[in-house]
């Protein structure tokens, strides 16, 4: 079997019965699955909705008409299996289950204590620290379409795919949600202006 083989190739012979190939799929995505259920799950659920998430996709092969990227069909399944498993909880996930923030992206890293002044680490956490409140307490679809958006790069296509709904509604739901995020700043800007 060529491990270089494209997904569209992957899955006609995982349809036609080669489970090594469908193997392959899930060792190619198995990592940005996980990685997506972390962020409506527990951490430590997450590689077993990832798991459950597979199997329904093996499941459903069979149905699977390629009208969509095998990426983008996998992630729909993915976040209502998490969804799901929240449900099945009957719970809200907790504020670390959602990993929305990579910390280098806001200068929050080491290098950055060294260099920093005392004032500009703590300034850039609290910047971090409610770009994280704006994203977990936006409605869950706003929260979807800008993670999908910003932290997994995907394009608003993709998104319409993977969220099923039109792209219209994702760019829609993106505006929203970084004006949420933005007003959030905006009031922490606010609040701590006086102080300087």
């Amino acid at each position: 079997m060529n491990e270089d083989a494209s997904d569209e190739q992957l899955v006609a012979r995982a349809q036609a019965g080669d489970d090594r190939a469908f193997e392959l799929l899930v060792l190619k995505y198995q990592h940005k699955v996980v990685k997506l259920t972390a962020r409506y799950v527990n951490p430590a659920d997450a590689q077993d909705v990832a798991q459950e998430a597979f199997i329904k996709a093996y499941r459903a092969l069979s149905g699977f008409k390629g009208n969509s990227a095998f990426y983008t069909w996998l992630y729909r399944i993915s976040i209502n299996t998490a969804k799901n498993h929240l449900v099945a909880r009957s719970r809200r996930p907790a504020s670390q289950d959602v990993d929305v923030v990579d910390a280098e992206a806001y200068g929050h890293t080491n290098r950055l204590s060294e260099q920093g002044t005392p004032e500009a680490v703590l300034e850039s956490e609290e910047i971090r620290d409610a770009v994280i409140r704006a994203i977990q307490e936006l409605p869950q679809d706003l929260r979807t379409a800008i993670m999908l958006r910003e932290l997994d790069g995907m394009t608003y296509e993709a998104i319409s795919e993977a969220m099923d709904c039109p792209v219209g509604t994702v760019r829609s739901r993106i505006f929203r949600a970084r004006a949420a995020i933005e007003q959030r700043l905006a009031s922490l800007a606010d609040y701590r202006t006086p102080d300087r």
